[in-house]
């Protein structure tokens, strides 16, 4: 894919990529230059649960989520 850099010096990642890694809005990128005109994006890691409130306020209603009894594994 080809894509071109912007008169700010921003360089757009193809849609089709964006959808397929599931890249969001306000992700961090490393770039490493390799030399010889050869540069390597490395995606920063997301934070810890990072998306987990999104994910817990879809839930279809309330009370979709509820404890589940279990054993006390105490003894073992």
């Amino acid at each position: 894919m080809v894509t071109t850099v912007s008169s700010k010096g921003q360089i757009v990642i193809p849609a089709e990529i964006r959808h397929q890694d599931r890249i969001e809005p306000g992700e961090q990128f490393e770039i490493e230059r390799l030399g010889g005109g050869e540069y390597r994006l490395l995606r920063q890691a997301p934070p810890p649960n990072a998306g987990l409130v999104d994910w817990l306020l879809a839930c279809p209603e309330k009370g979709f989520i509820v404890p589940v009894e279990s054993e006390s594994t105490d003894e073992l």
